[in-house]
């Protein structure tokens, strides 16, 4: 028997999900950025100050082209908390359960792969090549130092066995970069979730895909008005 002071088991609300973790391109964001600010500025000028059919070709140029680079560069986002991922495409916004993806897979792109076989991209953790040779030479130039004795990077501006240079200085400064690219580190914090949380018993239920309407819907009508003006023109 349960009294006020000692509720039962079953009476106590479910202890909530942790705060999201967030992840976001910052290359893409600021792209986004700058490139809605040319937009803006060049649709409004031609809106404001054109003439004849000008101004109406700006507008469905405006409604057409604004929601893509939305959706593209700002909109795409990762969120990922103890029962599951979300991932925000820009046309779409799927929900998965931890308990419902097999696996993340990294190679030309990042994706999540669900148990029934499907995959989907990780638009807002674009793979850098270039990053990761990057991060691939600074492991190797640390794996080559450790090995011969010398400081972390093989490069510290004194003497030993510091390579080629003056008196046995570098040449180089320290190379303290990330010996992991940016983007491969992320999708290790995803796996790491999908790893501690996959068999738990709040991340399992179905996998959810829900349509963007509210940004194909002004790109459609903004496609149609202008293939409108372009045929009557």
């Amino acid at each position: 028997m349960t009294t006020p002071d000692h509720p039962s088991p079953a009476s106590q609300p479910p202890v909530p999900a942790g705060k999201d973790r967030i992840y976001r391109s910052p290359l893409g964001l600021a792209g986004g950025v700058l490139l809605l600010l040319v937009v803006l500025w060049l649709g409004f000028d031609a809106l404001f100050k054109g003439h004849g059919r000008t101004p109406w070709l700006a507008l469905a140029g405006l409604i057409l082209v604004v929601p893509l680079i939305l959706a593209f560069t700002l909109r795409p986002a990762v969120f990922a908390n103890e029962e599951r991922l979300r991932v925000r495409n820009p046309f779409r916004v799927i929900t998965l359960p931890w308990g419902e993806v097999a696996g993340l897979r990294s190679g030309y792109t990042n994706e999540v792969l669900t148990k029934s076989g499907t995959k989907y991209q990780l638009w807002a953790i674009p793979v850098s090549l270039r990053a990761r040779k990057k991060a691939a030479r600074r492991q190797q130039r640390a794996a080559a130092d450790a090995a011969r004795g010398g400081t972390p990077g093989g490069r510290g501006g004194g003497l030993g066995p510091a390579g080629p240079g003056f008196g046995g200085f570098s040449l180089r400064g320290p190379d303290t970069g990330p010996t992991r690219a940016e983007t491969d580190k992320v999708m290790d914090d995803l796996r790491d979730l999908l790893e501690q949380h996959g068999a738990a018993e709040s991340a399992q239920g179905e996998a959810g895909v829900r349509w963007a309407y509210e940004v194909m819907a002004p790109a459609v009508a903004g496609a149609v008005l202008l293939a409108i003006l372009l045929a009557t023109g």
